[in-house]
């Protein structure tokens, strides 16, 4: 590629990432599209300076499908934008807010078949992970409405065999308060038991079987974040290769307290770098 070439990869290159992470489909469609329709237009017979002009339109297409093969596959296997659409985890991320996700720390992810590999570590309490929504029924309603298929980012309070409970508001994992001063916050002074009172009507089996499967939200017929085990939950037992998360915005976050716990297989990465606003870029811990 010559130098021109090189300098003109810069505007395709940008142009690509951004159209991957919207409308990959549409973007490698469109591209491989117009890469075709130039080839052949430069096939068939033309003017010795029109071929020229066919010949720079083909070199600029061929970069831009350049650039969209390799966006696509960095966006894969590596990083991923996210933009923060909520409040729960404020004040650590505000909604609004642009990071990357770091996809190969947890290891490289296997297509089709939910294994990672080569990864660099474990998922360790503490961690902030963007993950699927952990359902696979497109009609199941949790935190008021359908959460199928879309991206959450919460921080990990439990690992596969912990035991999470909720106390008056309080996070204890294996009996024991969890240190979350510097990060957790909560809005609302008053504490509510009525739902714990409740819950009590479930043996221990049954209520860590309902968690397990999702519909512990359905089975005390709450909704978040004004009722529910907000404040009262627990104690269950989070399954081997799962994770328990919560939102640092504690009173206003709706998640494993409601829905369940997450499955390795939903992992998709740690967020990693704030970059946006420029005035809050930092690490992302």
């Amino acid at each position: 590629m010559s130098l021109d070439s090189r300098a003109r990869f810069v505007g395709p290159a940008a142009w690509a990432v951004s159209a991957t992470e919207l409308y990959p489909s549409l973007a490698a469609g469109a591209v491989a599209a117009a890469l075709g329709f130039w080839r052949g237009r430069a096939k068939g017979a033309a003017p010795e300076g029109r071929r020229y002009f066919l010949g720079e339109d083909l070199e600029w297409a061929e970069t831009v499908f350049s650039a969209v093969l390799l966006a696509s596959v960095l966006m894969y296997f590596v990083i991923q934008a996210f933009k923060i659409p909520s409040g729960s985890m404020r004040s650590t991320l505000l909604e609004g807010d642009h990071l990357f996700v770091n996809k190969f720390i947890y290891g490289l992810r296997v297509p089709l078949t939910g294994k990672r590999v080569l990864a660099l570590r474990r998922v360790q309490r503490g961690d902030i992970v963007v993950f699927r929504f952990p359902v696979d029924d497109p009609r199941e309603l949790h935190c008021g409405s359908i959460q199928y298929g879309k991206d959450f980012i919460k921080r990990v309070v439990g690992v596969g065999g912990d035991t999470v409970q909720v106390k008056g508001g309080r996070v204890l994992v294996n009996g024991a308060p969890v240190p979350d001063e510097i990060y957790a916050q909560y809005v609302d002074g008053a504490r509510r038991e009525a739902e714990a009172v409740k819950a009590r009507e479930f043996t221990a089996e049954q209520y860590q079987k309902y968690w397990e499967t999702h519909n512990l939200d359905r089975a005390l017929e709450f909704s978040p974040p004004v009722s529910g085990p907000r404040d009262f939950f627990g104690p269950v037992k989070v399954p081997e290769r799962s994770f328990f998360v919560m939102g640092d915005n504690r009173d206003r976050s709706c998640d494993s307290r409601y829905w369940g716990p997450v499955e390795e297989r939903y992992l998709k990465g740690r967020a990693w770098l704030l970059y946006w606003p420029p005035s809050r870029m930092k690490t992302v811990l």
